[in-house]
């Protein structure tokens, strides 16, 4: 399992341009191709999870991850904003790397939270937000993944 599988055409965005952590939540929605409705009934649950703790994991990168019925298997989307924005993370600073995990309520393959796990493993590495700071295009995103061999 590659993170790579999860992600659809135009899921990556390096010019996000929300300026809070809701606008960023809505743009990385937004990046999933769902229609108004799904892509509503989706903000208003990850903002819940919000709620709950902020998935601001730290060193400028969050993972926003709920589960929904709007999505028939789990989808990732990715976006990065070069001036970060506050995202009540671990370390208190802002968060630039944003890596969206939505699955449905009941999944047969179960790949959640392994997907959840590989992404925060790669967080931890230490070369990976200045990596991610230097990305230009999606292709070069997808080249770090597989280079990390997530």
């Amino acid at each position: 399992m590659q993170l790579s599988d999860f992600f659809a055409p135009g899921a990556i965005s390096l010019e996000l341009r929300g300026s809070n952590k809701d606008e960023i939540l809505a743009e990385l929605v937004g990046l999933l191709g769902l229609d108004d409705v799904a892509r509503d009934s989706l903000l208003r649950m990850l903002l819940r999870r919000e709620a709950l703790g902020s998935t601001g994991v730290g060193r400028g990168i969050a993972i926003p991850h709920c589960r929904s019925p709007v999505v028939g298997r789990l989808r990732l989307a990715y976006g990065h904003r070069r001036d970060g924005v506050e995202f009540q993370t671990m370390d208190a600073l802002p968060a630039h790397d944003f890596f969206l995990i939505v699955a449905p309520p009941l999944e047969v393959s179960n790949q959640y939270l392994p997907v959840l796990g590989k992404i925060a493993q790669f967080a931890k590495e230490p070369d990976v937000p200045e990596r991610l700071a230097a990305l230009r295009s999606p292709e070069e995103f997808f080249r770090l993944l597989g280079e990390k061999g997530v």
